[in-house]
């Protein structure tokens, strides 16, 4: 029998949370994952949280939007809480970085699964938990039986009206739910999907945000973190 493969979403280089997760997803036999995006934007600790990441032995990587944000900040929203943050993260991680994770791959299909970060058609819109008038084009030309994805850090699973299967994990280091636990899934051998919530220090996340960067953006970060909603 394999073991279950992590799917780690959304991380926001909130180390506490992803330490959190991958001490949950060992414990639970977990010794391959999938890594959506998002990995360092935003948190306090961008630089350590990718570090620990790239230290798991069996692990896939995609891009998120927030990979894509840090390399070209002119393709990111003109908003003082993200432009602030993506000079943060580019200072923290450095240019070499900045570059690699651009460069990694938008989406994977493995095993009639496709892997994404917001939608095929896109890393910024995605789907939710009730269907919305685009989901269809959002799912054009998708022949997988099953779509994993993240984004918007909503936890969730449902059958589109086309048939196919749509699992959101929800975000490892910023949950949007009002449930401040850190949200991964694992999938079993047979595909079975279990979502798992892991308590985590969130508070203490939310003073390291203020603590660590200068500007008026690490508060609007923090209240997220600390309310696990935008």
């Amino acid at each position: 029998m394999m073991a279950p493969l992590a799917v780690l979403y959304d991380v926001h280089g909130n180390l506490g949370a992803l330490r959190a997760v991958l001490d949950d997803a060992r414990a639970h036999g977990a010794a391959r994952f999938l890594l959506g995006g998002d990995y360092a934007l935003f948190g306090p600790y961008p630089e350590e949280t990718l570090t620990a990441l790239r230290e798991l032995p069996e692990a896939t990587w995609i891009r998120g939007n927030g990979e894509r944000w840090t390399a070209s900040p002119d393709q990111a929203p003109d908003d003082p809480v993200v432009q602030g943050a993506i000079t943060a993260c580019r200072e923290s991680v450095g240019a070499e970085t900045v570059s690699e994770l651009a460069g990694l791959p938008e989406t994977l299909t493995h095993d009639d699964v496709l892997y994404c970060h917001g939608s095929p058609a896109s890393d910024i819109r995605s789907f939710m938990p009730v269907a919305a008038d685009d989901e269809a084009e959002l799912l054009a030309g998708v022949r997988a039986s099953r779509l994993v994805f993240g984004h918007t850090h909503l936890p969730f699973r449902r059958v589109a009206a086309a048939g196919v299967e749509l699992v959101n994990p929800g975000s490892v280091g910023m949950p949007f739910d009002g449930d401040p636990r850190a949200a991964y899934a694992l999938i079993g051998d047979t595909g079975d999907v279990h979502h798992r919530r892991v308590v985590y220090d969130h508070l203490g996340a939310a003073v390291a945000v203020r603590e660590r960067f200068a500007g008026d953006w690490p508060e609007t970060v923090a209240r997220r973190i600390e309310r696990a909603a935008f």
